[in-house]
């Protein structure tokens, strides 16, 4: 093979586009607007690099809701079990959590995408960094690629082109959304980007909440909730409150309900219950014990455990005659309504809902409206929870458009 491939994002997708085309005798180019690529893959690194889920297939691909249907195939060719060969294939060993969930030995994401540059590097791929991309070329060649560089714009000819630019979050490591108006402008459709896996606003915490308690945990919590079309929401974990509401893994798991519910009426609540292992009755049996001289905030604690910022989410629900109410109390804290008002700015999420649409492409993730362009990665219309779905599914989708163009080809 000796066709010319443009790779634009150095992201996951991106870098497993130009490792399939470059093996089958491809001359890649891969062009990035950062200093570097993988921005976001290390910034996801930090905390443990969780590459994928050792759950059941089935079980994973349900993770993927509505889009389930089309992120399948691409599973099947390149899935949790290949991710985590290949991991291993570069000399990183795997090994599964207690969630579940998976990681490189030593969690950390640098030593993986180091062994990854090095692998592509050899097979003859390359870099081409601070090249943004601008869209294509109105006055020359309709497949010619604009790129703003450290030395003035250029333009670049391939034979076809693989766009993994990433949705819209995390704007600073390089994924924008500028993309959109110049794919719609060669119509291709484009879903409206939105925040996914993120947090949200509440109606409004006090300052005196916010002082005592932005930055902590509710731990060993759970919350649930029923749309306004039956759809049901019920999990077990822990989450942050912040200065203006809440986010951290059990809400970005309901992310994606939450933003449609408040999109379509204006608000959503959920139902926060404090001490998801015990039963409501063993909880209104405490709160009626006597109490003697105690205060009812010792009371709590001393009976339920129930102190800090649990304790403190009661005081700003409650009025003072619901906190002295035995049975409301009780209820409360198996059941405390959280009303959410809006998502945090798109900027601020971990990842985009929303994107280019499937309709607009083949099973090869092609584009319709012009067959020399291929997308792949967060940039197309899915989402996922948090939990090594965003990540397995990104580079399952650069697999899948890199073996479409070498079949297109051949």
């Amino acid at each position: 093979m000796t066709r010319r491939v443009a790779i634009i994002g150095g992201g996951p997708a991106g870098l497993m586009a130009a490792e399939v085309l470059s093996s089958h005798g491809a001359h890649v180019d891969l062009y990035d607007a950062m200093p570097s690529v993988g921005r976001k893959f290390l910034l996801a690194g930090r905390g443990g690099l969780n590459l994928t889920h050792a759950e059941p297939y089935e079980a994973f691909v349900s993770r993927f809701g509505s889009r389930s249907d089309r992120i399948a195939p691409l599973l099947r060719a390149f899935g949790p079990a290949e991710l985590r060969a290949w991991t291993e294939g570069l000399g990183i060993r795997c090994f599964v959590g207690t969630s579940g969930r998976v990681f490189p030995e030593g969690m950390k994401a640098a030593p993986l995408l180091r062994a990854w540059l090095h692998r592509l590097r050899a097979a003859g791929v390359r870099f081409h960094m601070r090249h943004r991309w601008l869209g294509w070329s109105e006055d020359s060649s309709p497949s010619a690629l604009r790129f703003d560089t450290p030395t003035g714009e250029i333009e670049a000819v391939a034979d076809a082109t693989v766009l993994a630019l990433g949705g819209a979050s995390w704007a600073r490591l390089g994924s924008d959304g500028r993309w959109v108006p110049w794919l719609e402008r060669r119509g291709v459709e484009v879903a409206p980007l939105q925040p996914a896996n993120c947090g949200f606003d509440v109606a409004g915490w006090t300052p005196y909440f916010i002082e005592r308690f932005a930055g902590m945990p509710f731990k060993s919590v759970a919350i649930s909730m029923v749309d306004s079309h039956g759809h049901r929401f019920a999990r077990k974990g822990e989450f942050v409150a912040t200065a203006t509401g809440v986010e951290g893994s059990l809400v970005y798991a309901a992310s994606a309900l939450l933003r449609d519910e408040i999109e379509s009426q204006g608000n959503a609540t959920v139902s926060l219950d404090l001490l998801p292992d015990r039963t409501l009755e063993h909880v209104r049996s405490a709160v009626r014990h006597p109490r003697g001289a105690r205060s009812l905030t010792s009371h709590l604690k001393s009976r339920l455990g129930l102190e800090g910022i649990k304790a403190g989410v009661l005081h700003e629900v409650l009025t003072h005659e619901e906190m002295r109410d035995p049975d409301r109390l009780a209820e409360a804290i198996k059941g405390l309504p959280i009303r959410l008002v809006s998502a945090r700015p798109l900027d601020e999420a971990i990842s985009t809902a929303g994107g280019v649409r499937f309709e607009s492409l083949d099973d090869g993730l092609r584009c319709l409206a012009c067959p020399e362009v291929f997308c792949a990665g967060e940039m197309l219309d899915w989402e996922a929870p948090t939990g090594g779905y965003l990540l397995t599914a990104s580079m399952a989708s650069g697999a899948a458009a890199a073996r479409a163009c070498i079949r297109h080809w051949t």
